[in-house]
């Protein structure tokens, strides 16, 4: 008999019978699984880019924990700086160098873009994408990826229509940036006026590469409009903003989700400049006193005394990264042993009733095979020049 052969057949038909970790589940070990993301934690954007760190933090509040069925994150987080170019080569780099299972939390609609079809080739999933971008809620062209963002379409609807509502004649300015994110904004806003758009919209767009949109406000000044939408990124909306008081102009101003973070666009716009700005939310304010006893909002600023202590909690980009953290829990727990990259993308559609605990009361998170968007509803809130009001009912894009 020859050992030495059935020591071999023993050897192969283990090495079959184990987990196929290094073929069929990329960055997956026994102890660990790696998982990418792009943020721009400097640049024009780097406001928003903050929702990495949040991200990186929760991770590691998860790891401290033990992590998730017994493997810990590995989490490689990358700067871009809001150029595109960068983010392709740091999506290679985390597929070809780093092996990560997937991606995670991306941020930036240009970003996004660049990496997209390479991400496809390679049948890498990229998950909750902090992006609103409505091209990525198709499942059919984009079935590897979900959505972190209500979409700027569902957003820009909701505003339009509330303008409808509270300024039925007025005229309406709308500054936004050229690029996707801002384009899809202004789509929103022709959809719902239809024919009235051209007759009662002006609009004015800027490149994020500007040092400023001072000339763009006072253009739409001159228009007479008594409303201003802001659908850009903090550097932009908070020079908008400040801009508009100096110059005089009082028009109802509304800023889009993105540009939510008091550290972010109203401080530097200035608080007493910012009073009366109007925005859509699906969370709970963490500084706001109405949420000071709240369980969950507890949680996270126990939470962020410990693993953001230095940071400025106003910059609310640190909660959007914790509750990204949240669903990335939640989706490697309904994976359970399997974190093939099928199994991954095919959880991250299978989440039901997901109430996250900073989230508004109703706000519920549901994905499914023909909507990969985890967040869907919006609440509109008031800046009072010391805290957030919220008003009116929990909205989605069906809302009139």
């Amino acid at each position: 008999m020859d050992f030495r052969r059935m020591g071999l057949a023993g050897a192969l038909l283990a090495a079959m019978s184990g987990p196929c970790w290094a073929g069929d589940m990329p960055g997956v070990t026994a102890t660990s699984v790696k998982i990418g993301g792009i943020f721009p934690l400097s640049g024009p954007a780097s406001a928003i880019g903050q929702v990495g760190q949040g991200v990186r933090a929760y991770v590691q509040s998860i790891n401290d924990h033990g992590g998730i069925n017994g493997r810990k994150i590995d989490y490689v987080m990358l700067d871009d700086g809001y150029n595109p170019t960068k983010s392709f080569e740091h999506a290679r780099k985390l597929v070809e160098s780093d092996e990560v299972a997937f991606l995670f939390s991306q941020l930036g609609t240009a970003g996004n873009s660049a990496v997209a079809k390479y991400l496809a080739a390679k049948r890498v999933p990229t998950i909750a994408v902090v992006t609103g971008a409505s091209k990525f809620t198709n499942v059919r062209d984009y079935p590897l990826t979900t959505t972190g963002l209500v979409s700027y379409d569902t957003e820009g609807r909701i505003y339009a229509k509330y303008l409808m509502r509270a300024l039925p004649a007025a005229k309406y300015a709308i500054l936004f940036q050229n690029d996707d994110l801002g384009r899809d904004y202004v789509n929103a806003f022709k959809a719902v006026l239809g024919a009235d758009f051209d007759k009662r919209v002006v609009t004015a767009s800027y490149e994020v590469t500007e040092p400023t949109v001072d000339s763009q406000v006072l253009t739409l000044k001159s228009s007479g409009a008594q409303a201003l939408f802001i659908a850009g990124t903090p550097k932009f909306a908070a020079q908008a903003i400040r801009r508009a008081a100096e110059s005089g102009w009082k028009p109802t101003v509304l800023i889009n989700f993105p540009s939510s973070t008091i550290a972010g666009t109203l401080s530097p716009a200035g608080l007493e400049n910012s009073v009366g700005v109007i925005v859509g939310t699906s969370n709970k304010d963490p500084i706001d006193q109405k949420w000071l006893g709240d369980e969950g909002i507890r949680a996270y600023r126990a939470f962020f005394d410990k693993y953001l202590a230095g940071s400025d909690i106003t910059n609310t980009s640190y909660l959007t990264g914790y509750q990204q953290g949240m669903v990335l829990e939640q989706i490697l727990k309904q994976c359970g042993d399997d974190l093939s990259r099928d199994n991954i993308i095919k959880q991250a559609k299978s989440l039901k009733s997901l109430a996250l605990p900073t989230a508004l009361p109703g706000v519920r998170i549901n994905t499914s095979p023909t909507n990969n968007m985890i967040w869907t509803q919006l609440q509109l809130q008031r800046w009072t020049g010391t805290g957030w009001e919220q008003f009116g009912e929990i909205l989605d894009a069906s809302s009139e």
